[in-house]
């Protein structure tokens, strides 16, 4: 077997020998201990030396046409309301051409840290009409050879709040929408709201993503009725949800008991901590809260919990570069994740559960697997979580569509 790639003396998770992989036609073909009697010819041979590779990572949750807006506002926003009504406001003024230039930036920058896959929310109401979901449609196709980019057809404004964007959804699906998007805080009707986007994506056939329960207010529980909602459509596994921080300001007896649920219905939960802790909290004037979903009590109910980046530098989250080890980081910090099982959770949580999460078929480092891999200079889960090396090498089917290489000099020492 001749091969394409041969990348030697690598980390994998969960081996404790050095490994070699091979790639032909954009597969994972060969994998073996270092150093065998039997190794395969390859057009070209890498050394990994003794740096970490994963699988490319995945982006859950990040909205594009919204990024990098700091230098159009005019104030800071201080609240969730805030945020949502100046974005509304700044919308008015983006052109198609403007939407897909700062899209195509943040997807340069995931790319150079390692996403291979990503999901993005486009958003679809009479504001911006279906401008921002076709712009995404072209990018998808224009971004392929480095990155798989799945679209959901948001309603960032409210459905029925905002007329004319149930049709505007249809017709957004129709032309090629990958998931059916919800935001339950939107609109005031919770049951018409959930019944339309469960509807439309029975209709089409397509998963469910739903922004829920942005808030500090532990009586704001959405995604109890997403999980009953999700079990009676039989669509366990098939839907994820966004933020879901009301669930943190529970009493510990009724989240677990709304964790079970949740793990019945097999829901993704998607935890945006840029945005989460920069929003939530700011009404308590003492004992603030974290403003997180309960992450280490879902993850102990056996809940698929994955973490995002959500926005980049706009008015629902003044930081933020694309970088996947960036956010999972700060989740680190402030969900008090700091152990070594916790960073191997972490990294889990940006590949193998995020792909789970996306319905991501052939994805890993295994043979038949699609070749979609990062390689670090560092050993393990835990050096790449602290160190987060800028040095990163990035294939897509086996392509190497990506590499930093970082120089430093110390003077006087």
């Amino acid at each position: 077997m001749l091969l394409d790639l041969l990348l030697t003396q690598v980390h994998l998770q969960n081996e404790t020998r050095l490994m070699d992989i091979g790639i032909r036609q954009g597969e994972i073909a060969y994998l073996a201990p270092s150093g065998g009697d039997h190794v395969p010819d390859a057009l070209q041979i890498e050394h990994g030396a003794g740096g970490m590779l994963l699988p490319g990572f995945v982006e859950p949750h990040i909205h594009l046409e919204k990024a990098y807006l700091l230098s159009r506002m005019e104030q800071e926003a201080t609240s969730l309301h805030d945020a949502i009504r100046m974005t509304a406001d700044m919308k008015r003024g983006f052109t198609k051409k403007d939407m897909e230039a700062r899209s195509l930036e943040v997807i340069r920058a995931a790319v150079r840290s390692g996403v291979t896959h990503m999901r993005c929310h486009a958003e679809v109401d009479p504001i911006l009409g279906l401008s921002a979901f076709e712009a995404a449609l072209e990018l998808k196709e224009r971004v392929k050879h480095m990155l798989d980019l799945q679209i959901v057809v948001f309603p960032q404004e409210g459905i029925f709040k905002s007329p004319g964007t149930a049709e505007l959804m249809e017709e957004a699906m129709r032309l090629g929408g990958d998931v059916v998007g919800g935001i339950t805080y939107q609109d005031s009707d919770l049951t018409e709201h959930l019944q339309f986007v469960f509807e439309l994506a029975g209709k089409y056939g397509k998963p469910i993503d739903l922004h829920a329960d942005f808030s500090d207010n532990p009586e704001q529980l959405a995604i109890a009725d997403i999980a009953r909602r999700t079990i009676a459509a039989g669509m366990q596994g098939l839907v994820s949800a966004g933020h879901v921080t009301s669930l943190g300001s529970l009493a510990r007896s009724r989240a677990e008991s709304v964790a079970e649920l949740i793990k019945e219905a097999d829901l993704h939960i998607m935890s945006l901590p840029a945005t989460d802790l920069f929003i939530n909290g700011r009404g308590d004037q003492e004992k603030q809260r974290r403003g997180l979903t309960p992450v280490k009590l879902l993850l102990e109910k056996g809940v698929n919990v994955v973490v995002g980046a959500n926005n980049v530098r706009n008015p629902f989250t003044p930081f933020g570069k694309a970088d996947p080890l960036e956010t999972a980081w700060l989740l680190a910090v402030t969900a008090y994740m700091g152990g070594d099982a916790d960073a191997c959770q972490l990294i889990r949580m940006l590949t193998e559960g995020a792909a789970r999460a996306l319905g991501i078929e052939r994805y890993g480092l295994r043979i038949g697997a699609q070749a979609d891999m990062v390689l670090f200079p560092v050993p393990s889960e835990r050096d790449i979580l602290l160190d987060k090396p800028e040095r990163r090498t990035v294939w897509k089917r086996g392509v190497k569509v990506a590499e930093t290489q970082v120089a430093s000099s110390l003077q006087g020492f």
